[in-house]
């Protein structure tokens, strides 16, 4: 290099410049040399050998070199190259500035950091990814404890620029941050909430990535797309995005699908609101008509036996409906209800099969029906709900029922027609 500073000072002294600008002029061509040569060392780099490399990567049996070659792994190391030719250049280029070459030398230390964290988070994105393609971790928040490790990383970053541009150790820096702590908690609240909450999360396996749950007071109803440190990302049946803050996932209540999913069928709990004008005995007319519905006919006919029989033994007097026992259109048509469950090939039979009566209200009798589907697939459940209560709604009358509503307008304009027809 001192040839070359000879060399550079003999041309530029053969060129007629003066002896007090020879250093000076040398210095900025040699800088502009260097400057060209960091940038071609680093086209070079990114333009030819990672290309070679990625030719290679995609030639090996392996998957994870391709992974690091897309989360621009080895295009992040292309960085080092330009700040290693100028730390090792800087000391001699820098000979005549005594007080500039140190803090270039630093700059490009300073570089070089950079650089290498670049690395090494491009790194940690690509073990990320990979780690959340296997089924063991599918379901782990990774993305919480990646964003920590990110964190750290940047922060450790940070304090060792600073002890590089200032000089001082990076011991220096941790005893300041300690007395910092205060200011550090409040800075970080959410951090460390949602660090807490993400492991939290993660060893009472309360949420996971693909999980279906509601959560009412930030209306959101939908799959778990991402749960990271700070937010879980909630995407809505309406497509929409709902971001919660981790913690609120173990300071407040929600409902968590999985275990529907699991089970293997979803609930149908549901009523038919009858009018109990319409509740009646049924008489031996009914009793007919009810044998010819073929689900409900065995059990007329076995029902009737019992009754009878019953009533025989205890000499009730059955002209009356009202003596001993007797069936009623409403109880047949639980029973009716219970056997069209029972043989719908849409509905569970190994799950719980129930129809029953809910207290008399302002709205009639609630007849419930409560059961569960052989599908969790949201399409095919409310099919299925569907075809059962259409059915169920028009069978109503055929036990001579009625359906209770609130009435309607149209039912007033008809009802006051009536009354102008046949005012008695």
């Amino acid at each position: 290099m001192i040839e070359i500073d000879r060399w550079f000072d003999v041309l530029l002294n053969d060129a007629g410049i003066s002896q007090e600008w020879i250093p000076l002029l040398r210095f900025v061509i040699l800088i502009s040399i260097l400057t060209i040569v960091a940038f071609v060392a680093h086209y070079v780099t990114r333009r030819y050998v990672l290309k070679l490399l990625n030719v290679f990567f995609k030639k090996t049996p392996f998957q994870w070199d391709d992974i690091l070659a897309e989360h621009k792994t080895f295009e992040n190391l292309a960085h080092i190259v330009p700040a290693v030719i100028v730390k090792l250049a800087a000391p001699i280029l820098f000979a005549d500035f005594p007080r500039l070459q140190p803090f270039m030398i630093k700059l490009a230390d300073v570089y070089i950091i950079i650089a290498a964290v670049l690395v090494v988070v491009s790194f940690l994105r690509a073990v990320e990814f990979i780690l959340s393609k296997s089924p063991t971790f599918a379901s782990k928040p990774l993305a919480s404890y990646f964003q920590l490790i990110r964190i750290v990383l940047y922060i450790a970053a940070f304090i060792i620029i600073l002890s590089i541009l200032i000089g001082r150790s990076p011991l220096y820096f941790l005893s300041a941050f300690g007395a910092m702590t205060a200011i550090l908690l409040l800075i970080f609240k959410d951090t460390i909430l949602g660090l807490v909450a993400s492991v939290q999360i993660s060893a009472n396996d309360v949420v996971r990535v693909g999980d279906w749950v509601e959560m009412p007071k930030f209306n959101a109803d939908g799959d778990v797309i991402a749960i990271n440190l700070n937010t879980v990302k909630i995407r809505n049946w309406d497509k929409t995005i709902t971001a919660v803050p981790t913690y609120y996932f173990i300071t407040e209540s929600f409902k968590n699908w999985r275990g529907m999913q699991e089970f293997g069928g979803r609930r149908i709990k549901r009523t038919v609101l009858l009018n109990v004008r319409t509740i009646k005995f049924v008489d031996p007319k009914m009793r007919e008509q009810f044998k010819k519905y073929e689900l409900i006919r065995d059990f007329i006919s076995s029902r009737q036996n019992e009754i009878e029989e019953y009533n025989r033994q205890k000499n009730v007097d059955t002209t009356q409906l009202i003596n001993g026992r007797r069936m009623t259109n409403v109880g047949v048509f639980r029973r009716y209800v219970e056997s069209y469950l029972q043989q719908h090939k849409g509905i569970s039979q190994d799950m719980t099969i129930l129809v029953r009566q809910l207290p008399v209200d302002d709205n009639g009798l609630p007849i419930e029906i409560y059961c569960f589907t052989n599908t969790v697939a949201w399409l095919e459940y409310e099919s299925i709900q569907s075809d059962i209560f259409d059915h169920l709604l028009s069978a109503v009358s055929w036990f001579d029922l009625e359906l209770f509503q609130q009435p309607a307008g149209s039912d007033i304009t008809n009802a006051i027609e009536k009354l102008r027809i046949h005012p008695d």
